[in-house]
């Protein structure tokens, strides 16, 4: 019983980290594009997507606010 319990703890976790990968940054813009329609048209998308597109969004910005350089290597500052 504790063999399958820790199995299914390891498999959940495992679902929940594999979403957890980098987007690139085509998926920003059309997270981008898709929140602006959203924001213009109610039925334009569902709620799942503009939370997921938000939350892509936010990754985002944080990341881009930790990085000193650009997609080349060159300075941001």
């Amino acid at each position: 019983m504790v063999v399958v319990r820790t199995a299914l703890a390891v498999a959940a976790l495992a679902a929940l980290m594999l979403p957890a990968q980098a987007e690139d940054r085509s998926v920003l813009m059309n997270c981008k594009a898709m929140v602006e329609r959203a924001s213009r048209d109610a039925s334009a998308a569902s709620e799942a997507e503009l939370t997921r597109c938000r939350q892509v969004i936010r990754e985002w910005a944080l990341r881009d606010a930790r990085t000193t350089v650009d997609e080349e290597g060159k300075p941001l500052r």
